[in-house]
Parts: C-alpha cells; structure tokens; sequence
C-alpha cells in the first residue's frame, strides 16, 4: 500500500513539472522535438504508402526530339530528370541535398545547357547554375550569397535576363548575363521594390517587366536595353493586376492577363502604337491563370481557374476562336508549346491522380502521357471526391447574404464524423481540390471530414473577395471560420465536439487566431510556420518582402496600425487558447522567422496546455524533405489520434 502510495505521488509530481512547463527535447538528425511522444511502429506502416506516393511536373521541351525535363523526386527532394519519349524511363540529371527548381533549355540548340536554381537548406537564397545536358557537369553562375531569380533566356539564346537583391539586399534589379558567370553581370536597370522580366522582343532589343505592388496591383513596363528608357504599359487612374505577359509576333503589341476590366483576370490584347485593347475571354467569368503563346503567334493556349478546378482552352487567331480542351477534372499548370508548334506540354493533376506530364498533339486533339508517377500500391479507387458547398457568412454582399465557397470531403461511412479544418495560406491564396494523399488518409484512415473553405481574401473569387482581409478588416476572415463551425453545428453528419484546425504559413496564423476566438469550440491545432505575431513578423521578414507585406497586412510603423496588429496577434490572446497545439516551424526560414513558432509555443505554454514543437534545422517555409516531412506527418496523426480523435 505504501509503494502504490509512493508511485501516485511521483505521477503526481511528475504532472506538476509538466504542467508548469517542462519540456521533454531531443534531436532526431536535424529534428528538434518537444513533447513529441515517440511514434508507434503501426502508425509509421500505416502511413507509408500515402507518403510514399511521386509527382512529376513539365519543365522544358528539349532539342532534337530529346524529349523534356521535367521535375520529380526519387529519394529526398525533387531534382531535375530526361523523359526522352511519352512513358519512357526517367534519367536524372541532378543530384543535391537540396530541391532544384527551373530546368530552363537554352533556346539556341547548339549550346547544350539548361539554367537551374537551389538554395541552402531553405533559405531562398536562390544561386543559378548552368548544367550541360550531354555531359553531366555544372557550375554556379552567381555569386552564392545574393537573392537570385526570374531568370529568362533571350531568344537567340547568348544571354539571359535574371533579378537579384544584391546591391542593397531589398529590391529586385535587374540584369543581364551569360553562360561565363559573374564576370558577364550587368546591372541594366536599378529598381524600388519587386521587379522582374517576363518576356524579350522578337527582337532581342526590349524586355517587358512586370512590377509586383500587391495581390491586387501591380504594372508593366517596356525596357529598351540599348537605350536604357523605361516606358509603362497602360498607365491608368487606378489599381490594376497583371500576370503574365506576351509580345506578339512582329513586337506589335502584346498579350496580357490583367484585371483592368472586371472582377477577375482576363487575357487582353494590347496595341502598342495605338494602346487600343481587346478583351479575348470576356465570355469567360473566371480568372484566366495561365498561357502561352505558339512559336508562329497563330494560337494561344491558356488556362481558367473555374471554382478551383482547370479548365483549359485553345484560342486560334486571328479569328478568335475559343475551343475548350477535353481534360479529366482536376488542375492544369506548366503549359508550353513546343518550338515546333504541333505540341503543347501540360502537367494534370486531379484529386485520385498525382501530378503527371501530357503533350496535346494539336493535329487530332489527342492526349499524350509522358510520365506515369508511381502511387506506392494506393488503390486511389477509394479516394473520396471533394464536394463543393457554399456557406453564409457573417455580413452581405449586394444584399445579399454575403456566401463562402469550400470543399468537403466525407467518409463513405455514415457519421457523425469528426471534423477537420483546413486552412490554406498566402493569405491570397485558394484551396484547390488537386491530389492530396493525407487529406485522403484523414477520410480513409481516421474517419475525418475534411473542409477546406476559400474564407475572404483569397483569390479565384474576383478582385473584391480579395481585399475583404486587407489592412483592419483582418480578423473578418477569422469570423469566416466561426460561420463555418455555426454551419457544422447545424449539420448532423459531423461531430461539432470534435473538430480540429491546420493550416500553413498565413493559414497558420489562422489556426492561431481560431484557437483564440473559437478555443471552446476546437479539440486542437496545428499551426505549420505560421505568423504569430504581426509586428515582430513585420520587422523581421526578409527586408525584400517587407514592403510587400504591409500592403497586405498594414505598416507596423504607423502608430495606430501598430497598436492594431498587436491586439489582434495570437500572442497577446494567447491565455484564450486552453486546447492542445502543434507548433511546426523551419530555423531557415525567411519568410515567417523562427521566433514567431517559438514565441507562440511559449505562451501558450503558460496555459498549462500541452504543446507541441517540431523545429527542422535544413528547412524553411515549409518542409521540402521527404524524410522531415513523414517525421511531421506521423507527429500529425499521433497528435490527432490523441487530441481530436480520442
């Protein structure tokens, strides 16, 4: 009896500890971990196939029908690799600890080099390599510890055009240079703010640049190389966006998408002498995302965003007509024609298929797979479709009741099904119902409804739904997510006591905040790189994002402001948050720093709640590494089997 005794007050004690804030740290290879319990065997087995699933997206057509470079990951990140015929064997070409973006072919078919981008350990320090496709080696091009990027071959293909951050370590120059390396840098143009080059004259002599403001804003510009003058492409009276942006054949004018006429992204042509313009999609009420233009200038392929789902289409010139491809539904991104016109290059991805390459061969209208990327034995069958609903929301819109799009996914079994909330991040960002192995794990595996609302401020609903957040409306897209539990709590078929919300980056923040205002509500959180606090994330972010953040968020050096982003930061209400939380974070980040996870995991801390803190030492805004990734995923169901599901 006195043993037992002895036993239940050691628990007891140890309970005390745990409860005034000792943590339980360790290190697993670059993984620091609090409070992490180890995961059990099952749970790693269980999850393995959903993590072992590969993706592959297009890249670049190579020369001599050498096939095209795409990007896919066969060991910890993704790097670049050959597919030299539709199905053939995937060769890779690069081999880094580190993710590889670009894959960029020189447009001169006699030089056999393609332009790549890596970083360290997620930093977004971004170097540019050249990398000889017929004999393997490589080289660093710049200096290796600038910002590098947007780097865009001329079209004879004896230079390219690239930004860097490298005077003043903030804004976005620009420059010209060649395959020799730093020697060859030329700084052609001295900027404020986010610049870069999105496409040269036929003739080599201009670029067009594009000047990032906001999500909402943003210019044009026509640089004249030779003689350095500078000239905006339709100035107006007021905000406009543009994306991306094309010169004609002959340098006449120009193809552009631009908000100018509408709530959403159209695809216009423009008339330099002139500056007249037409609208070529005005019958389509969606934003056009994406196009290219075919190497003869007689047609345009691009793509619509229609509700989250790509929808892509053929616009032949010059009688302006529009054709709409036949796809299975899903997204559609990385268009591009090849040089000689008859293919265009595409990656699909739907919600029971990973990220794959197709050509359309333009003769027959006819759908060509390239890569088939393997599903680790999945039977994809029993993944469950994503339905689209819609909910009301706190305040109207043209009176009437003002409607938030989301998607649902719900077990084949009959609930009521615990519940978790998806919170996506940018904040302009959209949820996209593409393929997603561990919201399929949540359905399949756990018995969770998964939903994933486009609350205000994201984009794909009109340029209005995406200022409905700016500035001091922030803590509207938060009551967005307290509608939805309303909504949940009205709807049988889901368990309104168990419901769980994750999200990333700004969805991060998102999390927090609900766990502020709705804690009673939620079982648990899980917060990935997220902003915590407003202010220290505005004056510690990287000094070239700075700027472009306050337009979104407002300017922590005014006064007024200032006092408002602190009364609203997670941190200043953490003593609301009374349930479990997951803190998740990369050291190297530069977008969100480390001490915004540490600053919330320490607060919350003070509740006497268990919090849980994963921090990966080779990683940034997010998780690029297979082996961090499975390690967070299998933390994820643990926390979730412990807090939601139990």
């Amino acid at each position: 009896m006195k043993k037992i005794k002895q036993f239940v007050i050691l628990n007891l004690i140890v309970c005390v500890f745990l409860l005034a804030g000792e943590v339980n740290k360790y290190k697993k290879g670059n993984l620091v971990i609090e409070n992490i319990p180890e995961i059990p065997i099952k749970l790693v087995k269980n999850l393995n196939s959903y993590q072992d699933v590969r993706s592959a997206y297009f890249l670049d057509w190579l020369p001599d029908d050498k096939g095209i470079l795409i990007s896919t990951r066969f060991s910890d990140v993704a790097q670049i690799h050959q597919v030299e015929f539709p199905g053939g064997m995937r060769r890779q070409f690069t081999f880094f600890d580190e993710p590889v973006g670009g894959g960029w072919g020189c447009p001169d078919y006699s030089i056999p080099y393609f332009l790549f981008s890596k970083d360290s350990a997620g930093n977004e320090c971004d170097q540019i390599y050249k990398f000889n496709y017929l004999t393997g080696a490589y080289d660093i091009l710049t200096d290796g510890k600038s910002k590098y990027g947007y780097y865009l071959w001329s079209r004879k293909g004896d230079r390219f055009a690239f930004t860097s951050t490298k005077r003043n370590n903030k804004d976005f120059d620009i420059y010209l240079g060649d395959l020799t390396g730093e020697t060859s840098h030329k700084l052609i143009l001295k900027v404020e703010g986010n610049w870069s080059p999105v496409d040269w004259s036929f003739d080599d002599t201009k670029l067009l640049l594009h000047k990032y403001i906001s999500a909402n804003e943003s210019q044009l510009f026509i640089f004249d190389i030779k003689t350095s003058n500078l000239t905006e492409i339709n100035p107006v009276d007021k905000k406009v966006s543009y994306d991306i942006a094309r010169w004609t054949k002959g340098d006449k004018g120009l193809f552009y998408i631009s908000d100018e006429f509408g709530e959403f992204n159209q695809l216009i042509y423009y008339d330099i002498k002139t500056g007249n313009k037409e609208i070529l999609t005005k019958n389509i009420p969606w934003d056009i995302t994406t196009f290219d233009l075919s190497p003869n200038g007689d047609t345009i392929a691009f793509v619509s965003n229609e509700n989250g789902i790509g929808k892509l289409y053929i616009l032949e010139l010059p009688p302006r007509k529009i054709n709409l491809i036949n796809l299975p539904i899903g997204w559609v991104g990385g268009i591009k024609f090849k040089p000689d016109g008859k293919n265009l290059a595409l990656t699909l991805n739907t919600y029971r298929a990973p990220g794959d390459v197709y050509s359309l061969e333009f003769k027959n209208r006819k759908l060509i797979r390239w890569t088939y990327s393997e599903i680790a034995g999945l039977d994809t069958t029993r993944f469950v479709a994503p339905e689209l609903f819609y909910y009301e929301t706190f305040d109207s819109a043209d009176g009437k009741p003002r409607m938030i799009p989301a998607y649902v996914y719900k077990p084949k079994k009959s609930g009521p099904y615990p519940v978790i909330i998806d919170l996506h991040g940018g904040p302009s960002g959209q949820y996209i119902p593409t393929f997603s192995p561990m919201i399929q794990y949540y359905v399949n595996e756990l018995g969770c409804a998964v939903i994933c609302p486009n609350f205000r401020g994201s984009s794909g609903y009109g340029k209005t739904f995406l200022t409905l957040d700016d500035g001091y409306k922030r803590e509207d897209a938060v009551k967005d997510i307290g509608k939805l539990l309303d909504w949940i709590e009205k709807n049988s078929e889901f368990d309104s006591k168990r419901i769980a919300v994750v999200g990333g980056s700004y969805g991060g923040y998102m999390v927090l905040a609900c766990m502020v205002h709705y804690s009673e509500r939620l079982k648990c959180g899980i917060d990935f790189c997220g902003i915590s606090n407003f202010v220290t994330f505005l004056e510690n972010t990287a000094d070239y994002r700075k700027d472009l953040r306050r337009t979104e968020y407002g300017d922590e050096r005014n006064s007024e402001m200032r006092d408002f982003l602190i009364k609203i930061s997670p941190p200043t209400n953490s003593h609301k948050i009374k349930k479990p939380l997951f803190v998740v974070q990369g050291l190297n980040d530069p977008r969100v720093p480390v001490n915004e996870a540490r600053q919330i995991v320490e607060a919350v801390r003070k509740n006497n709640v268990d919090v849980w803190f994963l921090l990966a030492e080779d990683e940034g805004h997010g998780f690029s590494k297979k082996s961090n990734r499975d390690f967070y995923q299998q933390a994820l169901v643990l926390f979730l089997e412990k807090y939601l599901l139990k």
